[in-house]
């Protein structure tokens, strides 16, 4: 189906808020034409715009049912429960929709195209089930080491913390690459990204043997299809003790041309209570990281300033800016020309 006529009903039910809801909210702000309204009982009567702050007047209804009356295509799993596991409570829901011919878009880690239920209710009535958690064998690969035959820049977003902001960071320096009419391209490497790209690879579903390997399979891709600058979504931290292990992964997979360190000036620890790390300590371990194998450099750093003024936001990046002689900003706020800048400016130092 074309992209530019699917009608989106969002599941987020009990979870529907600026920090809980990470697809639904992304559907929201860069699919926002194909979003016609949101499942959250607990919210239902309120529109996106008094839930976010953002999303004008997408209405939140209380149930499948409600939100069929604004006639969606698909119905989009917009939350991750605990586990990222299917609920029982959600079979009932899911069966609803296929019934009713939506298709489905999930991003949990239960593979809804594995379920003979399903599968099967899907067929009868002409449905189908997006599983973007579901990695394709030909993914299932050893990074090869072509970055040293790549002519195209590869920008990898990093970060002090998990949840901090990467993908909207790079998907706003991506837009303005694009609006400046340079050839950008964007790879999605969790479920939300994928779904704004249509395509990507879940690179946390992924064996660990093969996470550089298919990122990298879909930087080529990027590559054969002519792109001279490549954003790719990253994921982790290379200092949070839980996920450090997908961030490396990336890094060798891309072995990117230039990073953008996110973080989030109000969030003092990470999951473990530990002190968030210096930010010029952790912009060193990033390019020594990529230096044993190549050039490299932080250009810029990408605010996450939820919970400040705009008036905070700005004090906030100019304190940063001081502290490491590099551009700060809150793309979300204020858009990613800075960033941007500092992209083009960087690359424009590099020889061929």
């Amino acid at each position: 189906m074309n992209p530019d006529v699917r009608k989106l009903l969002v599941l987020a039910e009990g979870r529907f808020s600026p920090l809980k809801s990470k697809t639904a909210n992304g559907a929201i702000v860069y699919l926002r034409e194909q979003v016609v309204a949101v499942i959250d009982s607990s919210k239902a009567g309120m529109t996106a715009q008094q839930v976010l702050g953002y999303g004008r007047e997408i209405p939140v209804v209380k149930s499948l049912e409600d939100g069929l009356r604004y006639q969606p295509t698909h119905l989009l799993i917009g939350i991750a429960p605990t586990g990222g596991r299917l609920p029982d409570a959600w079979r009932a829901l899911i069966k609803n929709a296929l019934e009713n011919q939506l298709h489905i878009l999930s991003g949990l880690h239960t593979i809804l195209s594995d379920d003979p239920e399903f599968s099967s209710l899907a067929k009868q009535r002409g449905v189908t089930l997006t599983d973007y958690r579901k990695i394709p064998p030909e993914s299932e690969v050893v990074s090869k080491g072509t970055w040293r035959q790549r002519k195209a820049k590869v920008i990898l977003t990093v970060g002090t913390d998990c949840n901090i902001g990467k993908m909207t960071t790079i998907l706003q320096v991506h837009r303005e690459f694009v609006q400046r009419g340079l050839k950008a391209d964007f790879i999605g490497t969790g479920q939300t990204g994928m779904l704004i790209r249509g395509r990507g690879i879940a690179v946390d579903s992924i064996i660990s043997d093969y996470t550089a390997g298919c990122i990298e399979l879909e930087v080529d891709r990027s590559v054969a299809e002519g792109y001279d600058y490549i954003f790719v979504e990253g994921q982790g931290a290379l200092t949070h003790m839980g996920y450090s292990g997908v961030t490396l992964g990336l890094i060798h997979g891309t072995m990117p041309d230039a990073m953008i360190l996110c973080h989030q000036p109000t969030r003092l620890k990470d999951d473990y209570g530990l002190p968030l790390p210096d930010l010029n300590k952790v912009i060193k371990l990033h390019e020594e990281t990529v230096q044993f194998f190549r050039p490299t450099k932080v250009v810029g750093i990408g605010l996450s300033s939820v919970g400040l003024t705009d008036k905070e936001s700005t004090e906030s990046s100019e304190k940063i800016e001081r502290e490491t002689a590099l551009p700060a900003v809150d793309t979300f706020r204020f858009g990613g020309a800075k960033l941007a800048d500092a992209l083009v400016e960087y690359f424009s130092t590099l020889s061929d």
